[in-house]
Formats: C-alpha cells, sequence, structure tokens
C-alpha cells in the first residue's frame, strides 16, 4: 500500500464497501464489517473498543477479529493514550510483523472508545497519506457506532460491567452526550453514580450562536427523584424549544412540576445561557449551587445570584434574578450539584467548594481539556479514594475560547 494511487484504490474500495454492507446490516455486526472492508487498504485485523461507563476501561466489541481480547485499562496503556488524548499512536506490532496504529473513535468530538488497526505490511513510521485515510474512516466507523446503536442494545451490553438501576436507565436515555465543542468552546459532563443515579440530569443544545445548558439536582434518590428530574429536563427542553429564556423556563417548570400532597419534592436547577460569540452569560438560580468562575487558570468567584426557590414548590412571588457575566477567552465556567462538593475525603472532612476549584485549577494548569478534566475528577472523587459519594454528583464544564478544541480531534495531515 505504498503507492499514492494504490492507496486512493484501495481506500475508495474501503469506504464503498462499509456503506453498501452496512444500509441493511444490525449493530452486532457492524465491527465484523468494519475490519473486513479495512483489509482493501493492507488492514489485516481491526477491533472496536468502547469505553465503559465509568471511564475505566476499553471494552473490546464481539467479531471474529476480537477473539480472545480482555478490556484494556484506560490509566497505563497505549490503548487508554490515545482515548484520554484524542491522538493517533503508531508502534511496532509486538506480536507479529507490522505497524499497529491505536485510533479514538470520535462521534463529532465525543469520545466512543478506540481502534486497533494492524498493518503487517509496514515497518517504521506509516505514510502520511495513509495514516490519514485510517482516521477518517475511524471518523465514519464511530458514526454508525452512534447511529446502529440508536436501534440496538448491543452496543450498551458491552459498556456496562455491572446492572444499572432503573433510575438511572431513565436519566442516561434523556441526558444528551457528555462532550460537545466547536471553534468557540468546549463543553463536557459528568453524572456519577453511572449505574446508580437517581436524581440529577443535564442537558444543552446548540442553537445558532446560543449555548443553552441547564444542570438539574431532584430532591431524594431513586426512581420517584428520577421522575422528577426527567421531568424538568423534558420540561425545560419543551421550552427552550419555543425560544423561552432562563427566567421564562423557570416559570413554567415551577407551575407544572407538582407532587403527591403528602410530599415535599422539588428539584434545584441552574438555568443558562452562553453567546458563544461574545462570551455573555447570563444564567438564573433554582436553589442551587451557584457556578465557578475560573480565569487564568485560577478561581476567581463563585457565580453569586439571589437564587430564587427550587423548582416545584411554586413559591416564587416574582420572577427569578437573572445573572450576567462577561466570559474572557480562557474562561471555565462550572456547574455542578452538591454531591460532589458533600464528597468525603479519607480523612472525613468535606471535599468542598475551595478543594473542587483547587482540582479544576491543577488541571487547568496541566492543559487538560474539559473532557480530561472531568474524568480526572472522576478518579479522584470516585476511584482513588479522595473521597466517597454520599449523593449523585453532575457536573458541566465549559471551556470559552481556550484553544482546548483544537485537541479534541486528531491532528492528521
Amino acid at each position: 500500500m505504498s503507492d499514492f494511487s494504490e492507496l486512493n484504490l484501495g481506500a475508495s474500495v474501503m469506504f464503498q464497501d462499509l456503506l453498501r454492507r452496512t444500509h441493511l446490516s444490525a449493530a452486532h455486526e457492524l465491527a465484523g464489517i468494519t475490519a473486513e472492508a479495512a483489509r482493501a487498504i493492507g488492514i489485516q485485523s481491526l477491533v472496536i473498543y468502547l469505553i465503559d461507563y465509568e471511564h475505566r476501561l476499553l471494552i473490546p466489541v464481539p467479531a471474529p477479529d476480537a477473539a480472545g481480547r480482555e478490556p484494556v485499562p484506560v490509566l497505563g496503556t497505549m490503548a487508554g493514550r490515545a482515548f484520554a488524548s484524542t491522538s493517533i499512536l503508531q508502534l511496532d506490532a509486538h506480536d507479529g510483523p507490522g505497524r499497529r496504529m491505536w485510533l479514538p473513535l470520535l462521534d463529532g468530538t465525543e469520545r466512543l472508545g478506540v481502534i486497533d488497526a494492524w498493518l503487517p505490511e509496514h515497518s517504521g513510521p506509516l505514510p502520511d497519506a495513509l495514516v490519514t485515510v485510517v482516521e477518517r474512516y475511524a471518523h465514519l466507523v464511530a458514526l454508525l457506532v452512534a447511529s446502529k446503536g440508536m436501534y440496538s442494545d448491543a452496543f450498551e451490553r458491552v459498556r456496562r460491567r455491572r446492572e444499572m438501576t432503573v433510575a438511572s436507565e431513565l436519566l442516561w436515555q434523556l441526558v444528551p452526550p457528555l462532550v460537545l465543542a466547536t471553534d468557540d468552546f468546549v463543553l463536557a459532563a459528568l453524572l456519577e453514580p453511572c449505574y446508580d443515579n437517581g436524581g440529577d440530569a443535564f442537558d444543552y443544545a446548540l442553537n445558532d450562536r446560543v449555548l443553552h445548558l441547564g444542570v438539574f439536582d431532584a430532591m431524594g434518590h431513586g426512581l420517584a427523584a428520577a421522575e422528577h428530574a426527567a421531568l424538568a429536563l423534558s420540561l425545560y427542553r419543551h421550552g427552550r424549544r419555543r425560544g423561552r429564556g432562563p427566567a421564562q423556563c423557570y416559570a413554567d417548570i415551577d407551575a407544572a412540576i407538582t407532587a403527591p400532597a403528602e410530599t415535599t419534592r422539588f428539584v434545584t436547577a441552574v438555568i443558562a445561557e452562553l453567546d458563544v460569540r461574545s462570551g455573555r452569560l447570563r444564567w438564573i438560580n433554582a436553589g442551587h449551587p451557584p457556578p465557578l468562575l475560573l480565569r487564568d487558570g485560577k478561581l476567581v468567584k463563585t457565580l453569586d445570584l439571589i437564587p430564587s426557590p427550587p423548582l416545584g414548590l411554586q413559591l416564587a412571588t416574582e420572577a427569578p434574578a437573572e445573572g450576567e457575566e462577561e466570559l474572557q477567552p480562557g474562561d471555565l465556567v462550572l456547574l455542578y450539584t452538591d454531591g460532589l462538593t458533600e464528597s468525603r475525603r479519607p480523612g472525613g472532612e468535606l471535599f468542598s467548594v475551595e478543594r473542587l476549584g483547587e482540582f479544576i485549577e491543577r488541571e487547568a494548569a496541566s492543559g487538560h481539556a474539559a473532557p480530561e478534566t472531568l474524568r480526572g475528577l472522576r478518579e479522584a472523587v470516585i476511584e482513588r479514594g479522595a473521597g466517597a459519594l454520599r449523593d449523585d454528583a453532575t457536573a458541566v464544564l465549559i471551556e470559552w475560547r481556550r484553544g482546548t478544541e483544537r485537541v479534541l480531534v486528531p491532528d492528521t495531515v
């Protein structure tokens, strides 16, 4: 596959074969078809790995080329490095001749997993043109994984390492992807505990130049709380799609959420809009922790605002106060639920707003983009023993014109 015209012909055959065969294929057939079509450019083995819900393991999708493959940790592996850095890695094949590639599997900028490709006929660095073709192929495969997954449970079953509660099942089906990026911003989200979340939710939508977003925390835990969070999220979408702003959405949700007379259920929230061109941020606060603003890598302030009553209590006597902040290029804004700051460190002390800000500061100083910052936060709070969750924990981190959006896609020629 060294001749450029031969590569072009092989790439044409590969893409056409994949598109032709996947029109009527089922989700569980995709990994096998993807590997077989890639033979046209000299890839003799191709395995798709999907990230698990806890973002700890990359799990092979069953297919002939994946026979005998085991889940691969994100930490300390080449596969994990390709996933975490969204970069293309090459190395000599350790179990045979040729060259091996690890490529991120990206649906836009949402990280679905990685692809492991083996090219036995090559030695040393691969030609740039070949790397570009394989990267474009990986992008197409990611789009097919995302679309085929809408009609099947095949990929969901691969990603899950244990049983999910009904409450979590409900909320995961409603929230959007965990990562969104354009030339102007990066947004990343975290929803924990991923298998047993019962009251938190987030939502966003980019419409023209406005990024709409909301974070919701329903009182309690379990299915009843999840139902209230789901209702608040759906009401927010309904209002947003009718062109209603944060204050109007607050009124709509507050009036529509009702609880049985013998209970007192409510939902706290922050509802915001960011003009992604100008950096103008507007928000309302419904009894929720205030967002944090980081500038030049430092926590400069909380976006305090006189809070309105939580949603569903119907206690508001006037329109909610609306905050406004003019962001500067490089600013980060963190929206979160109190489950993060109420988590416990090994000595028993709270993780606290100050420690949360310090953590984001360190990650920003390290140059990590929002998705890796939140994956690191999950490890710090849950995996590495720096804290123990006592409640659901959700976070949405927005980076405005920080430049990190450029590292979320592979750099190819």
